[in-house]
């Protein structure tokens, strides 16, 4: 996996109630369990694997005040020899997930990911905001998003490395990585 790339992991909180996709609704101050991170803390796709991920997901959250909940990358691993696949998709909970504002992104994993219906989810450009609050907006502008994953939040299976060795290879260059719960 070489090339310049922008690294994006967006992972979600896990959230023991569901509730029903509401639009732009708000939460309850305090509830943010979706960020895009604010740094590339490694500079490849090492990211020590998706414990790695996940623990960098709890630094950032704990930084802003939100440490106090069970954070999770937004990756998938590829299945490996002795190693099963692992959906993103499978490690975020049910939702609902908010950004650090408290606007709703998606009221759950069918919502985020377009099961019924595309682009019913809230990730925009001007909705996407780091753990502190930013709007992301690389530049310059990138439209690759990096997480090992399909549009429907599972890992590939065609038998590329999409994964940079399940986040544990050096060998890639970022420009920048996201993270979340």
């Amino acid at each position: 996996m070489n090339g310049k790339i922008i690294l994006s992991t967006i992972g979600i909180m896990l959230l023991g109630s569901a509730a029903v996709f509401a639009g732009e609704a708000a939460a309850p101050q305090g509830a943010m369990s979706f960020f895009a991170t604010s740094a590339t803390p490694t500079g490849t796709g090492n990211l020590g694997g998706l414990a790695g991920a996940d623990q960098i997901c709890q630094n950032l959250a704990a930084s802003v005040g939100a440490g106090n909940k069970t954070w999770h990358a937004y990756l998938s691993a590829q299945a490996r020899p002795g190693v099963a696949q692992v959906n993103a998709r499978g490690r975020i909970g049910s939702g609902p997930w908010f950004n650090q504002k408290g606007l709703m992104i998606a009221g759950g994993v069918a919502d985020l990911h377009g099961d019924q219906q595309r682009d019913r989810n809230g990730i925009r450009q001007a909705s996407v905001l780091d753990e502190k609050g930013a709007i992301v907006s690389p530049m310059p502008q990138q439209h690759d998003v990096m997480t090992g994953s399909d549009s429907t939040g599972r890992a590939f299976t065609d038998g590329i490395d999409h994964t940079c060795n399940n986040w544990t290879s050096d060998a890639m260059t970022t420009r920048s990585s996201f993270v979340t719960q």
